[in-house]
């Protein structure tokens, strides 16, 4: 049997902009601060279709340059379409040199779109015996779609990727046949592509006329027959529908040959693909794109690789690795060799270090030694026995030269070898300088991996992990398996870099005027985070073990309610049953949109929506809400407690949020739930060590509200918490024009809600759906506000055209957002960008203040010699185990430092604090 013959024809620009699209929130930049979303996505696209997929033939087809015959025909045709965000254009010629290792061929055709090429391609193709996949999240191909001929929309977050033939397609659309969708597309007409369609005509009025008519000449044949307003619109706009099915029509005859040979899948180039995922950072990419050998395959440094099309290069690698750049890494294994080693470190005013260990849990995990640099070039290993005691003993001598006023530690994630260190006796004191957190206050949108850094600003390649323990998965090798000398070359090469990069960073860091944010506040916050992670927080496990059990009844309850409410039992885990129970057999109306999958959507906010309609809505809220706590939070949380400490060690991330605010993981204590009683509950189970201490729950009352008004000078809202007045009650009151003990609680919930969303750049219609109210109330509702606090609306012009003019914002301390969208020709980007930069000065100046705060109170903690211990950052709440004689010492010392963290503020800075035998009770 002769071998099917699959030709995947993928819609260039299409997938690029999808891939652009699914990370600008949070998109993949290179050291270098160059946009990779777009390469990246489209890479894993393609990557995804040949690993699951095997095409025998491929193309990836492009829109020509210059004008279509459509835009010739119809001026108004895309007129109106969005700039392409620049990073696209600056990722394109990376694509196509992509494209143009993996030996697929470029197809476009001058004066027709990419999707006319494709649909040609595909009908003959198709004729040809060939089974073709139109590879595109398009749904104008649905009108393509034949015998053999399916559309290929790729996966997404996760979801499977989505094939769509003629049923598929008759399904989704409602119509007899594929083509029909073009009729339907003229109705409804297309505002991205400037398509007028029918005004007031949408997707279920489109698909009614069709189903009724067949087709837009067939309708305009027996208009008669439709009724009321709905026909005076459609006889009114006859040219523009006809006009517009016309636009839509996908051409099937584009004057371009099949030629199969031309398109057979062939093997990539590696070693060019190699050089550009290099040069592009893609290192996770690369290695599972090309194997174990990708980290050996050296980068190149072609000019029109690394420059493609007139693109300013985004890294120039020089292939400098640690075989071919002169180094002398020394072991220390030997008393005399150990002797040596801390002799000259004892002479040094600086050096960079770096614990080598068995695994990543710094709490649990083994020494294997610890690496030492003072110049280039040049560094020491320190290397430890697997007895532990043996270890500390070695260790012990070292310690002068850690704790040292007169020394400065440089590292890079210092945080994990001084906790690493701490397990082995070993204190670590004096001026520190950590690498990684220099390059965030710097830059926070780059990455600060050490061997990203190193590649980006001393064009080295660092030894990868694999070449000692291999990949994930059963061959990988234990690290204390590696031979000593192969451990001492890689130890050491981690010291010497993070040496070099000190000075790089220091460079970076003063061209940003950053220096005091540096040293007065991220590295303390380093000694603070420390004690913090070791110290831990204990858990009441037979709390968590009894509520488990308590959920687990109310969840059979909620379940047998769920059952007897439908009349039937099923899976409710299942959003396909539970869909077709719902909005089939109960008949509750549907109103929202189906899946890609044609299911109807089960989501927490269309089920929302449908509350008053049935009681078993809410139920199965419930029974959500009750699953989540349990398998998240409730049976979670027990199986991480240390068994060593009896306490859960949370990691806070000092370089992740652009913003400068902590993060929490393994496990996430800043995102225990809060805004439901059940939610609330998880709480109890956070404890004192014992009935000697104590929770104590300091918390900031609105601060970042407060942090607007300092920066805005706004009068009204200054006057406002000048006086102690309810802040959304005083903007209710002033808003809607009442006194305010007239304000009701539905006007505290408008002003609250704009309070908060307009400073982060909330729109009428964000504002609308937040409320639930209609576009034109909220619209009202945000002109009075600005009427009312003028200074709020003069602080988002100004800081938008202050971010246009310098590409940056910055907090109150000098934190500064680089924001390279800022001044984007597309407005959705741009968008973005502006709402970034009324927030980002906002959130990162209440960040700021919260960690200040903590260095302020841990500094008086350990100078008096205190018991009491903060164990817990939760956005705007300190959370600490507090010793119950000293409770009312404790408490002005934290009211204080958290008040005055930031001296000079304009508004009162408000505290509320509270102490219970867990953490609900005191919260």
């Amino acid at each position: 049997m002769p071998e099917e013959k699959k030709l995947f024809l993928l819609d260039a620009y299409a997938l690029i902009f999808r891939a652009y699209y699914a990370f600008i929130r949070n998109p993949r930049v290179t050291s270098k601060g160059f946009n990779t979303s777009a390469i990246f996505g489209f890479v894993n696209s393609l990557e995804e279709v040949m690993r699951t997929q095997q095409p025998t033939h491929i193309a990836v087809v492009f829109d020509a340059p210059g004008k279509t015959f459509r835009a010739e025909e119809f001026e108004f045709y895309k007129a109106n379409r969005e700039e392409t965000p620049e990073d696209i254009k600056a990722a394109e010629p990376w694509i196509r040199d992509i494209i143009k290792a993996y030996k697929i061929p470029v197809l476009e055709a001058e004066g027709y779109e990419a999707d006319d090429v494709i649909a040609t391609l595909a009908k003959k193709a198709a004729s040809n015996g060939f089974t073709v996949y139109m590879m595109t999240p398009d749904k104008d191909f649905a009108q393509v779609v034949g015998e053999n001929i399916y559309i290929y929309k790729p996966g997404r977050q996760g979801k499977p990727a989505e094939v769509l033939g003629i049923p598929e397609v008759c399904e989704k659309f409602q119509v007899k046949e594929p083509e029909q969708v073009i009729d339907i597309l003229g109705l409804m007409g297309d505002s991205v592509d400037n398509i007028p369609g029918i005004p007031g005509v949408g997707e279920k009025t489109a698909i009614k006329l069709i189903n009724q008519f067949g087709s837009i000449e067939q309708m305009y044949e027996r208009t008669e027959e439709i009724k009321g307003k709905l026909r005076e619109k459609v006889e009114e706009h006859q040219q523009a529908a006809l006009d517009s099915k016309k636009l839509a029509t996908i051409i099937l005859d584009v004057p371009v040959d099949f030629e199969p040979d031309k398109l057979v899948m062939e093997a990539p180039d590696k070693d060019k693909l190699a050089s550009i995922f290099h040069a592009l950072e893609f290192r996770t990419l690369g290695q599972r794109v090309l194997g174990d050998d990708f980290a050996s395959r050296k980068p190149t440094s072609q000019g029109d690789l690394f420059a493609p099309r007139g693109q300013a290069p985004v890294s120039a690698p020089t292939g400098r690795n640690i075989d071919n750049t002169e180094h002398d890494y020394v072991l220390a294994d030997t008393p005399e060799s150990r002797a040596r080693l801390l002799k000259a470190l004892e002479q040094r005013d600086s050096f960079a270090f770096d614990t080598e260990t068995h695994g990543l849990d710094a709490h649990t995990t083994d020494l294997l030694g610890i690496s030492f640099a003072w110049e280039p070039h040049k560094a020491w290993f320190l290397h430890c026995p697997p007895d532990r005691a043996e270890a500390m003993e070695i260790l012990e001598s070292f310690e002068p030269v850690f704790i040292s006023d007169a020394i400065e530690k440089v590292g890079h994630n210092l945080k994990f070898d001084i906790e690493v260190l701490r397990q082995y006796g070993i204190s670590v004191k004096g001026p520190i300088y950590d690498t990684m957190v220099a390059q965030y206050v710097s830059n926070s949108d780059v990455g600060q991996k050490l061997d990203h850094m190193a590649e980006a600003h001393l064009g080295y390649k660092m030894v990868p992990i694999t070449d000692l323990i291999g990949k994930k998965g059963k061959k990988r090798r234990p690290m204390r398996d590696t031979p000593l000398e192969q451990l001492k070359e890689y130890a050491a090469e981690d010291a010497d870099i993070t040496y070099q990069l000190k000075s790089v960073t220091e460079d970076l860091v003063r061209k940003v005027r950053a220096e005091a944010l540096l040293t007065e506040v991220e590295f303390p916050l380093i000694f603070v985070l420390t004690d913090m992670e070791t110290y831990g927080v204990k858990l009441d496990e037979q709390f968590l073990s009894d509520y488990s059990a308590e959920l687990t009844e109310d969840l059979v309850d909620i379940r047998d309610k769920i059952y007897d409410a439908a009349g039937q039992e099923f899976n409710l885990d299942s959003p396909k049953q539970l869909g077709a129970i719902l909005f089939e057999d109960l008949g509750i109306p549907y109103t929202g949109k189906k899946t890609k999958t044609g299911q109807y959507s089960t989501a927490e906010d269309v089920l929302s929506k449908h509350k008053e309609e049935h009681p078993i809505i809410d139920d199965i809220l419930t029974y959500r809400e009750l699953t989540k706590l349990k398998s998240t939070y409730v049976d979670a949380l027990p199986q991480l407690i240390n068994a060593k400490t009896g306490r859960v060690h949370t990691t806070f991330g000092q370089t992740v949020a652009a913003t400068g605010r902590l993060s929490s993981i393994q496990p996430n204590l800043q995102n225990i739930p809060i805004r439901t009683a059940r939610g609330r509950e998880i709480r109890k189970a956070f404890i004192a060590e014992n009935d000697d201490f104590c929770i104590l729950s300091a918390d900031y009352s609105q601060v970042e509200l407060r942090i607007i008004a300092h920066i805005t000078q706004d009068a009204g809202m200054l006057e406002a918490f000048d006086r102690g007045e309810d802040i959304h009650a005083s903007t209710a009151a002033k808003v809607f024009g009442v006194a305010i003990d007239e304000v009701t609680s539905e006007m505290r919930r408008k002003a609250k809600a704009v309070n908060f969303g307009l400073a982060y750049g909330q729109s009428a219609f964000g504002l609308a759906q937040a409320l639930g109210i209609s576009r034109s109330e909220a619209k009202e509702i945000i002109e009075n506000y600005f009427k009312q606090f003028p200074g709020i609306k003069d602080y988002m012009t100004e800081t938008v055209q202050f971010a246009r003019d310098k590409g940056y914002v910055e907090t109150i301390l000098g934190r500064r957002r680089y924001l390279r969208d800022i001044n984007s020709r597309n407005w959705t980007v741009r968008a973005q960008a502006e709402r970034n930069a009324i927030n980002s000065p906002i959130q990162g100046s209440a960040a700021d203040l919260i960690k200040v705060a903590m260095i302020q109170i841990h500094k008086i903690f350990r100078e008096r010699g205190l018991a009491s211990r903060m164990i817990l950052q939760v956005h705007d709440e300190l959370v600490f185990e507090a010793h119950r004689e000293e409770l009312e010492t404790i408490k002005p010392i934290i009211r204080q430092g958290m008040k005055e963290a930031i001296p000079g503020l304009r508004v009162p800075i408000v505290v509320d604090m509270g102490v219970g035998a867990n953490w609900l009770e005191a919260h």
